[in-house]
């Protein structure tokens, strides 16, 4: 029926044509100075209907013509569909721990590559890709313990990304660099990590992924002074929380105190030191403490933990309990050539706090130092039974030990030296 239709339909255009060609009158003129042309309407669109006629033709042969190349584009737009997929596929399994997965797909991905490349030598993204999938793989090979396979890939990358190349590939080659600076730190092999850090240009050495990449290194390489150094910028960019920047940097700084080998050496890191880092108690009480052990000068050491005495003094809630006995433990040790104006204010400090068991002790201990006998005797009487640390307490009964023995009072000095003993035994 619907044949029938179409049939009866195209009998009627084909009555109406021949009507309207059969009765048309019309004229078209075209005029060209001093030339004029007249066709009839039925010629002009007989003219017409011929040229559309050929237009479609060529363009039907055209259409023939170039089906191969279409094909051939087709193709190439599916492979290049499908490498994109394996670049995501890779990424995705790498994430998610799928090592071996993601190595084939990254396999995949350099293998559709090559026929791109066999293909059409010019394909835009082809060495970035390339790059991208060789570090996916040496990555993959990295986590599977595959180290032949992942300097392998890592070398390959650095092929497809030239030193002089664009803008992208240098980048590439960056990350591909400092990626590889972090195995050689998972390998526990820090030189490595920092020679490869080294072969960045001066930009990217100054990024904040390089400088934590070389801060581990020189702290795992026991290179203080350059992790030093770093944590300090990576403080000023902001790739440190200011919590976190200030307990590493103090971290370093008592490390490379405790690295001095002499008096000199440790009052030069001092001097060397910022003077923030100077006012924390803790590295003042280290370098105190070194240099005492170092036999250096004890007026110094006085004057490194004079800022954390005064602190105490004025609020011994700031000092922390560890802090706060580190410094009645050094302190005593450093009295050595104590003068009038240590001995008045310490004096002071205890009469300003008499509650205070352990600026007594200091006191007594300060007197010790004078050769005030009998001042100092009666205050490490008083503070020796209020001690909460039994390391205090045995100094202070150790000291109270040799004033006995100064006055030849042998009994008293026997019970001194006993309850020394108990306290070295607590």
């Amino acid at each position: 029926m619907r044949a029938a239709l179409w049939f009866v339909g195209l009998f009627a255009v084909a009555v109406a044509l021949a009507l309207f060609a059969g009765n048309n009158q019309g004229m078209v003129s075209l005029f060209w100075h001093p030339y004029r042309v007249d066709l009839s309407l039925n010629m002009v669109l007989l003219l017409f209907t011929v040229f559309a006629l050929a237009y479609a033709a060529l363009r039907a042969f055209s259409a023939l013509v170039m089906l191969p190349h279409q094909a051939k584009r087709w193709r190439q737009q599916q492979k290049e569909r499908n490498l994109y997929q394996a670049l995501v596929a890779s990424f995705s399994h790498l994430q998610a721990g799928r090592y071996v997965r993601a190595r084939k797909s990254a396999q995949t991905l350099l293998k559709l590559s090559d026929e791109l490349r066999h293909e059409d030598a010019h394909f835009a993204q082809d060495s970035h890709l390339r790059a991208i999938a060789h570090m996916l793989a040496a990555d993959s090979a990295h986590a599977l313990r595959d180290v032949a396979a992942r300097d392998s890939h890592y070398e390959q990358a650095l092929d497809d990304v030239p030193l002089n190349g664009s803008l992208q590939q240098q980048e590439i080659r960056e990350g591909a660099q400092m990626r590889a600076a972090r195995w050689a730190l998972d390998d526990r092999d820090p030189q490595e990590a920092l020679q490869r850090l080294e072969q960045l240009p001066p930009g990217a050495s100054r990024r904040t992924m390089a400088l934590r990449i070389q801060l581990k290194a020189s702290r795992l390489a026991h290179a203080t002074h350059s992790a030093l150094e770093t944590a300090r910028l990576l403080a000023k960019h902001g790739g440190l929380s200011p919590e976190a920047a200030a307990s590493i940097i103090r971290g370093l700084v008592i490390e490379q105190i405790q690295h001095t080998h002499d008096a000199e050496q440790l009052q030069q890191t001092w001097r060397s030191l910022h003077p923030a880092d100077r006012d924390a108690p803790d590295i003042a009480l280290a370098a105190a403490r070194k240099l005492v052990e170092l036999q250096g000068d004890a007026q110094q050491a006085r004057s490194w933990l004079l800022p954390v005495l005064e602190q105490f003094i004025q609020a011994p809630q700031s000092l922390t309990s560890t802090q706060a006995l580190r410094l009645f433990t050094v302190l005593p040790q450093a009295l050595d050539g104590l003068d009038a104006t240590w001995l008045a204010r310490l004096e002071t400090a205890h009469r300003a706090a008499p509650q205070e068991p352990r600026l007594q002790y200091l006191a007594g201990m300060a007197c010790m130092e004078q050769q005030l006998w009998g001042k100092g005797e009666q205050l490490l009487q008083g503070a020796v039974q209020r001690l909460d640390d039994a390391a205090l307490r045995a100094r202070a009964w150790t000291a109270l030990a040799v004033v006995a023995e100064q006055r030849e009072d042998s009994q008293a000095a026997a019970q001194a030296w006993r309850q020394a003993a108990l306290q070295n035994q607590q």
